[in-house]
């Protein structure tokens, strides 16, 4: 998996030629695989190091006490914490647990009087009472290195620097989760090939993914070329400095298939608690992602090789549409008492 320095796209960096290299290697990482890590990427470690610890005091709570900031308190907004098994994926229930997080926003908000789902103030815990901030904190960094990495995909696709920040994600709709996967003991676990899976095979939806991880590795990506025997499944490094980045149904539908949406998925069986912190770049609610005229011809659709056998080229309407329809079947339960 390509290790990429991003340095060129950070801050005011001038160095064209670097600028171009760095673009050019996103590029080909996106094309070949969809999935490269970054170093360099400006995010301080004191800052992940400081959400890790807080983030394991407060799963280290009881249940009765995570349960104040249950995602259903949060109503539309869809913020708060989920138990294990609460989450859906492929229609399996994850071996995890979790905190939705999104943008702050305040109930005047014509976003949140309309109570457009995903949209709200954050349901954060009290104890610890120092998580929120420091969340809030890691958001602005996540959200400004996205961008500087949209900048980058941009550039890849010979594109101005800035077109997503001026087309279809002027407003991006970012969401970040904190995950944490409890050690499980695979000899007690059903061996059926869903029940020892902490998140099953799936593509993120967006435009961009960035994680955050320990060093309990876990992460596993299917790799283009193969058929889905594991064999083709490659292990991802856990360096907990170095972030990993994929990218999303929306780049895959944008490029028409010249990006993939790669799937992955999780196994911990490390024997420890696994954290993660992944980070969501994705296209404006309201956003119509249509495929950008590029040049040659685009590949075939790959729908039946999918994990839901379903078309991202063929999906109609905003992203907002898209992303709702996915997360009704994430939470089933608690969509059918918001919607």
């Amino acid at each position: 998996m390509p290790l990429i320095d991003v340095t060129p796209l950070l801050g005011d960096a001038s160095n064209s030629r670097e600028i171009e290299k760095c673009a050019d290697e996103i590029n080909k990482a996106c094309r070949e695989s969809g999935f490269f890590r970054i170093t360099n990427h400006g995010v301080p470690r004191e800052l992940r190091e400081r959400l890790d610890k807080l983030s394991r005091e407060f799963f280290a709570l009881n249940e009765s006490e995570k349960q104040k900031c249950a995602m259903p308190l949060a109503g539309a907004a869809w913020r708060g914490w989920f138990g294990v098994g609460g989450e859906l994926t492929s229609g399996v229930p994850d071996r995890k647990e979790g905190l939705y997080i999104g943008e702050q926003l305040a109930a005047t908000d014509p976003r949140v009087v309309a109570r457009t789902p995903l949209h709200g103030a954050n349901l954060y815990p009290k104890q610890p009472a120092e998580l929120g901030a420091c969340a809030d904190e890691w958001f602005v960094a996540m959200q400004q290195l996205g961008m500087a990495l949209m900048r980058g995909v941009a550039l890849g696709l010979q594109m101005p620097a800035d077109w997503f920040a001026k087309n279809i994600a002027r407003e991006p709709t970012c969401l970040f989760r904190i995950f944490h996967y409890p050690p499980i003991d695979t000899a007690c676990v059903p061996q059926d090939g869903i029940s020892e899976w902490g998140v099953a095979e799936h593509t993120d939806y967006g435009l961009l993914t960035i994680l955050a991880q320990d060093d309990c590795g876990g992460l596993q990506v299917r790799m283009p070329g193969g058929a889905s025997s594991d064999d083709t499944w490659l292990d991802v490094p856990a360096e907990p400095d170095i972030f990993v980045v994929n990218i999303g149904d929306m780049l895959d539908r944008l490029t028409h298939g010249r990006y993939r949406s790669t799937p992955h998925r999780v196994r911990n069986v490390s024997g420890r608690e696994r954290m993660s912190y992944p980070f969501f770049i994705d296209p404006s609610w309201n956003a119509t992602v249509e495929p950008l005229p590029l040049d040659g011809t685009p590949p075939s659709d790959d729908a039946a090789r999918r994990w839901d056998n379903t078309s991202v080229q063929a999906w109609t309407g905003t992203y907002g549409d898209y992303l709702t329809a996915k997360v009704s079947k994430v939470f089933p339960a608690l969509f059918a008492k918001i919607k």
